[in-house]
């Protein structure tokens, strides 16, 4: 098929979460709540760094960052999952599945380098804490979050107009139930070679740079900590890093197993597949808000204020 043709009436099929009709409502239902608790969970972030004076610091202001991500995030994948699931239709137009797949690229790699960012917020504060307040002032965060914007836009762009060159045939069903790189790759009729090189070039960068970032921060941080002389030095050293750690270990094992790991055709790898792109679309930052609550006491006391009404006093 022409891609002049595509623009107009063309349209994918999404295979959704789950053929068994009688499974649909409890689908329906459970997508539901892990979708409003993510977006509420995620607002009270916000609103407890907005409102909170003691949470004004450079660690809270990446976090606040996050949580608009995430909320974003999951916003351009379940509502239509949930559309689709209630109305039974697994349609989506042509020009909605390249918008999805845009913002989709875009706030999922904004996860990634923010939490490379905040690694290295720890490491400046670990490290350097004399130097801490000059270093990370609000400028240079600023700048460190509108330039995680401006690169996973130039990321998500690429590949977005590199999706749009290729010609799509008969076979338009997404073996998903959002639009991907790679399901959509999978049923291109045209040449996808260079496709398949910007994926693994700036995709895999995307994914690896800020990882590497990450794991070098820790390891700095790591040895700097061990040289500190007390044991309650170390532990509170720790303890700040604890939350970015279980949520760096939950984004980044859950996109390894989705993208990174080869997958065979047979069905139950597209069931194990799917199950992980739920973890990595939905779980992920519906567990955020209650990792970052749970394990730090500032952002505990925040919260418990807001839901209290005091949150002016």
């Amino acid at each position: 098929m022409e891609r002049g043709n595509q623009t107009g009436t063309f349209e994918f099929l999404l295979w959704g979460l789950s053929e068994q009709p009688e499974q649909q409502r409890i689908l329906f239902l459970l997508f539901l709540w892990m979708y409003l608790v993510t977006v509420a969970g995620n607002l009270l972030i916000v609103l407890a760094i907005v409102t909170d004076v003691r949470l004004h610091t450079p660690m809270y202001f990446f976090l606040a960052s996050l949580s608009c991500a995430d909320i974003l995030f999951t916003s351009t994948t379940v509502p239509k999952a949930l559309v689709n699931i209630h109305s039974q239709s697994r349609t989506i137009s042509y020009a909605g599945c390249l918008v999805q797949l845009y913002f989709f690229l875009t706030f999922g790699d904004m996860d990634s380098f923010l939490l490379a960012t905040m690694a290295y917020d720890r490491f400046v504060a670990i490290c350097h804490p004399l130097h801490y307040t000059m270093i990370m002032s609000f400028r240079r965060c600023s700048l460190l979050v509108t330039a995680c914007w401006t690169l996973t836009n130039l990321v998500a762009m690429t590949h977005t107009f590199l999706i749009f060159r290729l010609s799509f045939c008969s076979k338009k069903v997404i073996p998903d139930f959002y639009c991907d790189l790679g399901p959509l790759m999978k049923i291109a009729c045209s040449d996808t070679r260079i496709n398949e090189l910007v994926v693994l070039f700036l995709g895999g960068t995307a994914i690896l740079a800020p990882l590497l970032l990450i794991l070098v921060s820790y390891i700095r941080i790591m040895l700097a900590v061990l040289r500190v002389p007390s044991a309650q030095g170390r532990r509170k050293a720790f303890s700040t890093c604890g939350s970015h750690l279980a949520v760096v270990a939950l984004f980044f094992g859950t996109v390894i197993r989705a993208y990174l790991c080869p997958s065979s055709s047979s069905s139950n790898s597209v069931v194990e597949d799917t199950a992980a792109t739920v973890m990595y679309t939905v779980v992920t930052p519906l567990m955020n808000p209650f990792i970052y609550s749970l394990r730090n006491k500032d952002m505990k006391g925040a919260l418990v204020r807001i839901l209290r009404g005091k949150v002016f006093s």
